[in-house]
């Protein structure tokens, strides 16, 4: 049930407050000066607060002001008889949800509410997806080669600086660019994904920088590109070895002049972008064959990393299968299973050519297909090796 603190120095306001919110079957407190309010917020957690704006030992904007420290998540409705304009303006500044005007209009006051327990809600969804992507690309094992790795991830992260992560595929080269992003400066800003081998090469211009309307026959509107998009934030550029040599040169000029043009556009757009790129091709090969550029490469390649294969790094396979353990048993909703020493050490010993990606779908086959324990029979059988 959604809980609602009143914050004012009116008891008669506080109880029609009250019984208006509680008849919509939301769970109400009081607190008739702010320093009471603000206790109150300390020893509980409240989805909306409605705060008075004059009141004795503390007015609201000050309660608002040092409510952003100790509540952050919750949305602050602002109430006053004395409002006006700059007083909503500066209450909304300083973190407000909404600012409404003494005796509130019964039916603004519901739509605000509700509207405000919808923010809170989103703003609590997308702190728990953060922590569930924080904690799906974090880099599981001990080994030396993982050390390297991390490493250069820590050196590296706080920079700006242009990084080229190499190495097979399913070895966990997203999980490196997600480390690099979460561990910057750019962290609070959007990390933009774009897998090149994915889209046609007649589209990956518009993908990356946008369109106008109009500028090609199924551009019925103005689109705006992933370097846009990433704007103050980091834009990932996964398999780069799949890019067309067309949308090389648009990209090269980008890094070379952190602005971008649309598809059919002549406006020039300044973007902040730090770029991390990927791929599982040799890309100096790839230069002598002419499918690369050259320049492009050492555009990209500031800072190189070089994601180990599974099969280099066999000594992190047990901590890998004991967190796809728990990752698929939260997954389903069930305990996690057990697997045995003997099961363990034979899927050490297997050539794990699809690396990382390979080992999850096989433990997931595993925990379907055996009982509470997986044992060394049931890793030979369904191993599928």
């Amino acid at each position: 049930m959604p809980r609602i603190l009143i914050i004012d120095d009116e008891k008669a306001i506080r109880h029609t407050l009250k019984e208006i919110l509680e008849y919509e079957s939301y769970q109400v407190d009081q607190a008739e000066d702010g320093p009471t309010g603000l206790d109150m917020l300390i020893r509980d957690k409240y989805d909306v607060v409605l705060c008075d704006i004059k009141m004795p030992k503390m007015d609201g904007i000050e309660v608002l002001e040092r409510a952003r420290i100790v509540a952050p998540d919750a949305a602050f409705i602002m109430v006053s008889a004395h409002g006006n304009v700059e007083m909503a303006v500066d209450a909304t500044k300083k973190g407000a949800y909404d600012f409404l005007q003494k005796p509130p209009d019964l039916n603004r006051l519901l739509v605000t509410v509700r509207n405000a327990l919808d923010r809170t809600k989103l703003v609590t969804e997308t702190k728990t997806l953060k922590k569930k992507i924080a904690k799906s690309s974090e880099m599981v094992g001990d080994s030396a080669a993982l050390g390297a790795v991390r490493k250069a991830i820590e050196k590296v992260a706080p920079t700006d600086a242009r990084v080229l992560i190499t190495g097979p595929n399913g070895a966990g080269k997203e999980m490196v660019a997600r480390q690099l992003h979460e561990q910057s400066n750019r962290a609070g800003g959007p990390m933009i994904e774009v897998n090149c081998a994915a889209i046609p090469s007649e589209l990956i211009e518009s993908e990356l920088f946008g369109h106008e309307k109009g500028s090609f026959t199924s551009a019925v509107k103005q689109r705006i590109g992933k370097f846009e998009q990433a704007d103050g934030g980091t834009l990932f550029l996964d398999e780069i070895g799949d890019m067309s040599l067309s949308a090389q040169a648009k990209v090269l000029r980008a890094l070379q002049e952190s602005k971008i043009t649309r598809v059919g556009g002549e406006k020039e757009i300044s973007v902040n972008v730090r770029v991390l790129a990927a791929t599982n091709k040799d890309l100096l090969q790839e230069i002598a064959d002419k499918n690369f550029r050259e320049d492009l490469y050492h555009r990209l390649s500031v800072i190189l990393i070089q994601v180990p294969a599974l099969n280099d790094r066999r000594e992190d396979i047990p901590a890998l299968i004991e967190k796809f353990l728990q990752d698929i048993a939260n997954d389903y909703g069930n305990k996690p299973k057990k697997i045995d020493a003997a099961a363990l050490k034979y899927l050490q010993g297997l050539d794990w050519r699809g690396n990382i990606r390979e080992l999850r779908n096989v433990v997931e086959r595993l925990v379907i297909m055996s009982d509470a324990t997986i044992s060394e029979e049931d890793a030979r059988a369904f191993a599928g090796k």
